[in-house]
């Protein structure tokens, strides 16, 4: 019985109005003026808004072709995120070239009219309001998750800006500076030689490795030209691989055993989609090299689908592509219950600040400045790497100081 009154009264206070108590015929007694509700009512009431756009598009120097995609473009969108108290939250995120102006609509049209007025420090109140633009099943998922992205991201350079702290240690801090790699070996070599390539990654531009493409051609062709990679590399330079997808499971464990002895730290989506949770676990088990996956995968639970299946030793679910720095915590977290390793795909604006901030975190990635100009252009202080690593900053936020003459030279709505 007084268990049964207990749960009544619960209840009962639990449907009474904010900040008064009601008794159960309707007059009021008190006020509840906790130290906490003071500390909340305390508080500078700051709301978004406004959401600014910027669609932005570089012609690259030449053509760059994976296993089955060619690209001859890079775009991205930026977001300018106004805040009642004078903070923005400025960020860029993505590289979808064919559809920069549907995001730029999504985020303008769908998310804006739902994000403007909350408070950016309520980020997953901000979240869960922008999310609903990937309902639509008639377009592209990734389209509204791109969006949600560039939002989510501006969101939290607003929040860091407001607490004065750079995002890699307000979301964990586990070092202050991050291994980065190079995307390259591409087919065609536009870059020239693989040894020329490499050496430029290493001696010129200091990185701490590269991840090289294969996929494309039969696996005695591409070991061939990894085993060029290392010979030119040496063996204190990181080398993965990826496939993009490329592969049978025949042909991505016959290549894995071509290469034992070359020091592959990773293979990247060795195997075709339609199957590839069995797929993957099968060359992890067979092929002798860490697997990693999870750029394709549009949430925490595919990314979770994937470690529970045991087909993944390395996690590169990219932020940018699928829901933001929100959604890649989620992941991260996800990781530590099955001992994966995060990495992430591309983006190295956000992603450095994301595997800075977890123990598990690996390499971020960036490319040739002639593949990337917004990494090499687009930012004014983007740090120098140290022995491979780039030192991450004190400043707030993001910490990036955008270039607005390169911005306002390339962007598709001047």
């Amino acid at each position: 019985m007084v268990d049964l009154i207990r749960g009544t009264v619960r209840s009962w206070y639990r449907f009474q109005p904010k900040g008064q108590l009601m008794t159960p015929d309707a007059t009021r007694v008190a006020r509840l003026d906790s130290p906490a509700e003071e500390a909340r009512e305390g508080a500078p009431d700051l709301r978004i808004t406004a959401i600014e756009t910027i669609p932005v598009r570089a012609p690259l120097a030449r053509e760059f072709r994976g296993s089955y995609y060619r690209m001859t473009h890079r775009a991205t969108l930026i977001v300018r995120l106004h805040t009642s108290g004078g903070v923005i939250g400025e960020a860029y995120v993505g590289d979808e070239d064919a559809t920069a102006r549907e995001i730029q609509s999504v985020v303008r049209n769908e998310i804006a009219p739902r994000v403007v007025g909350l408070d950016p420090r309520a980020t997953e109140q901000c979240w869960r309001a922008a999310y609903p633009a990937t309902f639509d099943i008639l377009r592209d998922r990734r389209v509204g998750l791109v969006a949600v992205a560039a939002v989510d991201t501006a969101v939290w350079d607003a929040v860091g800006k407001l607490l004065g702290q750079p995002l890699w240690r307000l979301w964990g801090g586990a070092r202050d500076r991050v291994p980065m790699t190079a995307i390259g070996g591409y087919y065609g070599e536009p870059l020239g030689p693989i040894e020329e390539e490499v050496s430029y990654y290493r001696d010129v531009l200091g990185l701490a490795g590269m991840k090289f493409k294969v996929g494309g051609r039969a696996p005695a062709d591409d070991a061939d030209r990894v085993k060029r990679a290392r010979a030119a590399a040496g063996p204190d330079f990181v080398i993965c691989i990826d496939a993009n997808q490329g592969y049978t499971v025949p042909d991505a464990v016959d290549l894995a055993r071509r290469l034992e002895e070359a020091d592959i730290r990773w293979f990247e989506e060795p195997v075709q989609w339609h199957n590839d949770r069995r797929a993957l676990r099968d060359v992890r088990y067979l092929g002798g090299i860490p697997v990693c996956a999870g750029q394709s995968e549009l949430s925490p639970s595919g990314c979770r689908d994937l470690m529970e299946a045991g087909a993944v030793d390395v996690c590169n679910f990219d932020a940018s592509w699928s829901g933001g720095p929100t959604s890649w915590r989620r992941v991260a977290a996800i990781a530590t219950s099955y001992d994966v390793q995060m990495g992430h795909h591309e983006e190295p604006q956000v992603s450095t600040h994301l595997l800075a901030s977890v123990p598990h975190g690996t390499f971020a990635e960036c490319f040739h400045p002639d593949r990337d100009p917004f990494w090499w252009n687009l930012i004014l202080n983007r740090g120098e790497l140290v022995d491979g690593q780039l030192a991450m900053s004190d400043r707030p936020g993001l910490g990036w100081e955008l270039d607005w003459d390169y911005i306002n030279g390339h962007r598709l709505d001047s």
